[in-house]
């Protein structure tokens, strides 16, 4: 028995264990025939990657209210007080929320003069996306813009783009060189359905180059200098509705810029957006992550530009990368005179903590799949409500088209900023004009009136051609040939039900549309006009009252 007894020991736990495997099995068994494991279910719904901790309460106005503001402010939104705006769509630049990672970060960042530790890891993460030598720390875009341009250029050169955004061109245009926009065709069209209408046009830019060549060797220009000493590409195409630029297109251009020696450069604020563009809509792309496809970017480049306030995630800060060390040390003399010490560029460590988390986790694919959908979501909306957009959605933006959406109101008063009027008023919600207000040449407003006027009596003014024609490609001509109104989204701030309320309030624009009234320019500087200009509202009999 004592023998029996042991052996039975010895055994119980080679027993107990199969017990529990068949007991396992049975039971998987059963959970496989239950619906829930019949196959792997996918939710439609995409939800925010983020919780919310803390929160920033909102004021509401009366529209009566709105009004009396908007006449105190000029009849321009740039010059509202941000407490008196509900919901604040001006811009995604520096306008987005934290993360608890990037907040905690800041507790650690080192203040030093001279190589701070912040500034390594700030430079680390920068080098880990784009592959570049050298960076340059700057407190935002067009700091990095206003030195690239200032140690490149010189009167009389050529800077072509797929479209220059404001400060790009004004900065190229300040040093007296001519900032060319060489977008696709397919990019003017804004109902056009099209995977990447912020595409250069490769023809386009061979023939510039080729055409520059000629003239130089003819006699034109003088000296060793080459006619078009740098190319620039804007991903995504924030002036063009948001649209992403194709790896394809990326690469073209750099074989273009690279077979007659000119350096390319990325204007890349919106990076991110534009390699999942990539991702979603770019045969090959599919399998890769928005890393990888970020550093296949850079790599046919020579060096990027980037506003940080936008794909940096971050409230201030920018950056200036390349490869070439001459061109390098020229702007960190700049940089130095203008900005501060390398390490630093016009920066506390703080923000350049902070900045290299948010490097890092605007490339995760949660959060990315989150804003293209949030952004196509709003376009959805409007769309089915018979508002026109361009098309597709963009990545950062919703862009309506007010020329389309208010043909009573000609060109030369401006539809697009008229529409930013009347959506603050209706609904206190903030938008910006991108049209001819933006990028007119800062020319008086009679001389401009009579001019427009004849065109609008020919019928001209209407016909995007002789508005805007390509050939004017020095950004002369006075009527932009997109009138368009962004939305643009700060990003991880506002909910659902905050762009469920944007779509109300413009379904409601929209049924009363055609009691809007174009608006006048009273005042405005000869540069980047659309921040400060003094507008007047234009009342039936075509006179105007000033704000």
């Amino acid at each position: 028995q004592l023998e029996t007894a042991a052996a039975t020991m010895h055994s119980y736990p080679f027993m107990v264990t199969q017990q529990r495997n068949a007991t396992t099995q049975r039971n998987a068994t059963q959970l496989q025939k239950l619906p829930l494991f019949a196959s792997m279910v996918t939710f439609n719904t995409i939800i925010e990657p983020f919780r919310v901790k803390t929160v920033e309460p909102i004021r509401q106005t009366t529209r009566n209210e709105r009004g009396q503001l908007l006449e105190n402010a000029h009849y321009n939104v740039f010059l509202l007080k941000a407490e008196d705006v509900l919901i604040d769509l001006l811009t995604d630049s520096g306008t987005g929320a934290m993360s608890s990672k990037q907040w905690s970060g800041m507790m650690v960042g080192d203040e030093s003069y001279a190589g701070g530790t912040s500034f390594y890891k700030f430079e680390a993460a920068v080098q880990r996306i784009t592959g570049y030598k050298h960076v340059l720390p700057t407190h935002q875009g067009r700091a990095a813009e206003r030195i690239l341009f200032g140690c490149s250029l010189q009167p009389g050169d050529t800077v072509p783009n797929n479209t220059h955004f404001d400060t790009t061109r004004a900065n190229v245009e300040y040093r007296g060189a001519r900032a060319i926009d060489l977008l696709i065709p397919e990019g003017r069209e804004p109902a056009l359905i099209h995977p990447f209408k912020g595409n250069m046009d490769l023809v386009a830019l061979e023939r510039l180059v080729l055409d520059a060549k000629k003239k130089k060797m003819e006699g034109a220009s003088s000296g060793k200098r080459p006619p078009i000493p740098m190319a620039m590409l804007t991903v995504t195409n924030n002036s063009n509705g948001g649209q992403p630029v194709s790896m394809a297109n990326i690469r073209g251009a750099s074989k273009i810029c690279r077979r007659h020696n000119i350096p390319l450069f990325l204007d890349c604020a919106r990076f991110a957006e534009n390699a999942y563009f990539i991702k979603t809509r770019e045969e090959g792309y599919e399998t890769k992550t928005p890393l990888e496809i970020a550093q296949e970017m850079f790599g046919y480049c020579d060096g990027a530009c980037m506003s940080a306030k936008k794909d940096g995630m971050s409230n201030i800060g920018g950056f200036l990368a390349l490869n070439d060390d001459v061109l390098a040390q020229k702007c960190k003399n700049m940089l130095i005179l203008t900005e501060g010490y390398p390490t630093y560029g016009g920066l506390a460590g703080y923000d350049l903590e902070a900045l290299a988390v948010g490097l890092e986790e605007v490339l995760h694919e949660d959060y990315l799949q989150y804003r293209i959908r949030s952004v196509e979501y709003l376009g959805d909306r409007l769309t089915k409500a018979g508002i026109p957009i361009v098309q597709p959605p963009g990545g950062h933006a919703i862009y309506i088209d007010a020329k389309a959406m208010l043909p009573h109101i000609p060109l030369y008063q401006f539809p697009a900023w008229a529409l930013t009027l009347a959506l603050y008023i209706e609904g206190g919600i903030r938008s910006v004009e991108i049209g001819s207000v933006m990028f007119r040449g800062g020319q008086g407003n009679e001389q401009q009136q009579k001019q427009d006027e004849s065109a609008e009596e020919s019928g001209e003014c209407r016909d995007e051609k002789k508005c805007h024609s390509d050939d004017d490609d020095d950004g002369s001509s006075s009527l932009s040939s997109l009138e368009l109104v962004r939305l643009a989204f700060p990003r991880r701030v506002y909910t659902q039900s905050h762009v469920d309320y944007v779509a109300e309030v413009l379904q409601y624009v929209n049924s009363i549309k055609d009691s809007i009234r174009g608006v006048s320019i009273v005042e405005a500087a000869p540069v980047l006009p659309h921040f400060t200009v003094k507008m007047a509202m234009v009342v039936d009999n075509g006179e105007s009252v000033l704000g």
